[in-house]
Order: structure tokens, then C-alpha cells, then sequence
């Protein structure tokens, strides 16, 4: 034997090759065993746990040649849709050159930055590169304390900003937060929209900055009031506060706007983005910020290091970057995602009309909620203390979604903060004929099931059937 040669046959470790053929029993039983039990154990009672082996725009297919509509969107990561071919393309061109050197100066960060700086509002210029969303929000959280010189952050309840320990300090569910407490010191939450609690909290001078999502996507897709963004960044400017801007979600055409803060004419002082910056392919997150800020925390040779990340700014997610970012403006999906988001919402609104169980519609651009009522009244509600009530705002968007997925080959999902809510938040390629097709399955299943226990009965049948399916 020479070398290593054998040497994974002795670990008995699984080739590349093996592994995209592994089926699906076998994938259920590692997830077990090696990476989350309760997840793969919920993922397949649901019949979630499917393996997909091709994707393409709005489209995936599964092992079995079944084709489904992706209208979850990777949470706003797929902006283009799945494997845009200007993006593999990219990466294609720099699989030569070294992703990691860091005894250089990488001339496609470089060219990302500035093609950053050049997209985003007002004086926002340098950026810090990252991996993740959680990683730029963590970036700015530090830049804010070391740029003011002062600690108190201020967030948004219902707000989702990641769960890493200081994005998940200002991130306003307690469900994720209770089990990891003591959390970062000095963040606080004030209700979203809320401006006059808002000013209560900047009025003693002492807050370095206010983080906010434009649209609270994790909360449920909220809107927040018409002049509410630019009020805020008033009360930032008075309380000399930095108003930090997560568009992680709502960024690169999303809502519409290239950025959601745009429809206000709201300049942040930090903004955070990720997701569909990597074009759907890479992960990469960063945060901009403006010259004056960034040399307040980290000016000079001194502080040019004080805060770093091995793999942020690599080749090939800049690659992926810069590619995702041409080829949005050269399509014009952000002007796609305006009209297509208007006729999604319009035909929701109709939907509303005729199913009662359809609380609200919400949302801007191709960033939609629908939200379900809860049986929050009635004889057996009370019988139960309440709890059909709860089980109604915990499940029902869950069981919607199984629905979708299942009956009718369209992903969907949950809001995280309010499981009550059903996204809808498809690449920003998508066509009417695609938009159709998923409000007609809503208003099938909808018919069928015209409250949570026909719902969970129909649910209840997908669990028994994939039991029996194993």
C-alpha cells in the first residue's frame, strides 16, 4: 500500500459518488444518527424528507422525475432561481485560481466591493465579507459599538436577524432565545412600527444602533406603517444612534426596490445583505458601510485587523457575486419581481374573499404572507382551555405547506416567528402561468379543508401514509 492509498476504506467513509446516490432510507437513518434525530424524524412524517436531484430556474425534480415549483426560494437566497447559468458560468472561469491566499489582496473582493458600493443608497462604500447573514449581522453589531464608542442596540420585536449569539440577541422570538441565555448585554426590543416606543428608548442618548428588518420577514412578512422607515432614520440621525438595515431578505430586487429601503428614500448607516448575493450558488454574506463610519471603528494599520473571517471575500463566492448581481439588473428581475409580486398579492386578495379561513395578505414585491385566522373561539376551543386555539396558530401554515407539497408539487414553508404564516417567496423569474398555479392549489386544498381540523385530519393522513409508505 503506498501512502494513504486505502486509507478511507479503513474509516469506511462514503466517496462523492456514493453519496449523490445514497437513497432515501438511508439518507433518513444518517440524519438520525449523525446530524439532527427531531428534525429528520418531523421532516419525514411530513414527507418532506424527498430527495431532489435536479434544478433549474423556479423548477426542482425529484429522484423519481416528479417536477415541483420552488416557491420557498432557499428564504430569499434564490433570487435568480436555481443554478442560473451566468453564475455556474462564473465559477467555471475561476476554478483555476486560488480561493484562499490571504497573503494578497484578491482583486474579485476588490471588484465586488465596488460594484457594492455602487448599487447600494446614498455614501454606503466599504464592505466586510463574510459567509452568512448571521455573520454580517455579527459584523455590524460590532462595527456600531466600536464606531459610537457606545453598547445599547436597540431591535425590533417579531424581528429575525439570525442565531448566532450576538444576531440572536436582537432577534425577537423568545422560543430561540430562552435556552442560551445570558445573551448579549444591552440589546433591548421595542415593538416594530412603533415610533414613539422607538424614541423612549434612543431619548437617553445612549444607544450605538437600531437594527431593523425594512419588512420583518421571519415575523410573518410585516409591512411596517408608510413613513415608518424614514421616521426612523429621523430619530437615529437626532439620537446620534447608527441605523443599521438587515436586507438580508428583502435585498437585490426582492420587494421590488433593489433594495427595500429605497421606496422611502431611507440611507442607512450600516446595511447587512447575504443570501441572494451569492446567486443561489455560493454563500457569502457582507455588511457596507460608510468611510466615515468604518474608519471611526477600524482606521489605520492598528484596527485594520480587529475583526476578520478566513473564508469572507474568497474567490469563488465573489465570483458567484459579482455574476449574480450583473446578471439581476441585465434581466430586470427587480422590475419582474414588482409586477409578478402585484398579481401574486391581487390574486391572494381574491382567494381571501372566498375562504374565510385567510386572515390576511400581506407583503411587497415577491415577498408575500398569507396568514390564517385562529380558532381562537367556539365550544370546543373553550373545552380544551384553549388549546385547539394554539395548536391552530402553531400548525396550520405547517399542515398548508404539507398540503402544497404533497397534493400539489409546491414548496413552501413557515414563517419562523409566526408558524401561522405561509411564504411565498419564489425566484424572481417567475411567470403568472407559475403564479397560477400555486393560487389555484391554495384554493383547492382551501375548498377541501375549510378550517384547521379538516387541515389536520388531511395532515394526519399524510403522516399515516408515509408510515406505512416506509
Amino acid at each position: 500500500m503506498k501512502g494513504g492509498e486505502g486509507m478511507a476504506n479503513k474509516y469506511d467513509l462514503i466517496s462523492l459518488d456514493e453519496a449523490l446516490n445514497l437513497d432515501r432510507k438511508t439518507v433518513r437513518a444518517y440524519y438520525k444518527d449523525y446530524v439532527n434525530p427531531g428534525l429528520a424524524t418531523l421532516m419525514s412524517l411530513l414527507d418532506f424528507d424527498k430527495s431532489f436531484v435536479k434544478a433549474e430556474g423556479v423548477r426542482v425534480w425529484d429522484r423519481e422525475g416528479n417536477e415541483y415549483l420552488d416557491f420557498l426560494g432557499g428564504y430569499g437566497a434564490l433570487n435568480l432561481g436555481h443554478n442560473h447559468p451566468a453564475v455556474v458560468e462564473a465559477l467555471e472561469k475561476v476554478k483555476d485560481r486560488p480561493n484562499l491566499l490571504q497573503a494578497s489582496l484578491g482583486n474579485l473582493t476588490a471588484a465586488l466591493a465596488h460594484n457594492l458600493a455602487r448599487i447600494t443608497p446614498g455614501k454606503l462604500q466599504r464592505s466586510f465579507f463574510g459567509n452568512s447573514g448571521a455573520e454580517a449581522v455579527e459584523g455590524a453589531l460590532k462595527l456600531a459599538r466600536a464606531a459610537t464608542g457606545k453598547q445599547k442596540i436597540i431591535y425590533a420585536e417579531g424581528s429575525f436577524h439570525g442565531k448566532t449569539f450576538g444576531a440572536l440577541s436582537v432577534t425577537g422570538r423568545t422560543k430561540y432565545q430562552k435556552d442560551f441565555r445570558p445573551l448579549l448585554p444591552g440589546c433591548s426590543a421595542v415593538p416594530f412600527g412603533d415610533l414613539e416606543a422607538l424614541e423612549r428608548a434612543l431619548s437617553p442618548g445612549d444607544v450605538a444602533a437600531v437594527i431593523l428588518e425594512p419588512i420583518q420577514g421571519e415575523g410573518g412578512i410585516i409591512v411596517p406603517p408608510p413613513g415608518y422607515l424614514s421616521a426612523v432614520r429621523e430619530l437615529c440621525s437626532r439620537y446620534e444612534a447608527l441605523l443599521v438595515l438587515d436586507e438580508i431578505q428583502t435585498g437585490f430586487g426582492r420587494t421590488g426596490y433593489l433594495f427595500a429601503a429605497e421606496e422611502e428614500g431611507v440611507v442607512p448607516d450600516i446595511m447587512c445583505v447575504a443570501k441572494s448575493l451569492g446567486g443561489g450558488v455560493m454563500p457569502i454574506g457582507a455588511y457596507i458601510t460608510t468611510e466615515e463610519i468604518w474608519d471611526r471603528a477600524y482606521g489605520g494599520m492598528e484596527k485594520s485587523t480587529l475583526h476578520t473571517s478566513t473564508f469572507g471575500g474568497n474567490t469563488r463566492a465573489c465570483a458567484a457575486a459579482i455574476a449574480a448581481i450583473n446578471a439581476l439588473l441585465e434581466e430586470n428581475l427587480t422590475q419582474n419581481a414588482r409586477e409578478q409580486g402585484r398579481y401574486l398579492l391581487d390574486r391572494l386578495v381574491d382567494l381571501k374573499e372566498k375562504h374565510p379561513v385567510i386572515k390576511d395578505v400581506r407583503g411587497r414585491g415577491l415577498l408575500v404572507g398569507l396568514e390564517f385566522e385562529e380558532l381562537n373561539q367556539g365550544l370546543l376551543n373553550r373545552m380544551t382551555g384553549g388549546a385547539l386555539g394554539r395548536l391552530s396558530q402553531e400548525y396550520m401554515g405547517a399542515l398548508v405547506a404539507v398540503e402544497l407539497m404533497n397534493r400539489h408539487r409546491i414548496i413552501t414553508a413557515y414563517t419562523l416567528n409566526n408558524p401561522n404564516v405561509i411564504r411565498l417567496e419564489p425566484p424572481l423569474t417567475v411567470t403568472r402561468e407559475e403564479i397560477d398555479r400555486v393560487v389555484e392549489a391554495l384554493d383547492e386544498i382551501l375548498s377541501r379543508n375549510r378550517n384547521f381540523w379538516g387541515m389536520a385530519l388531511s395532515g394526519t393522513k399524510t403522516v399515516i401514509r408515509t408510515i406505512f409508505k416506509r
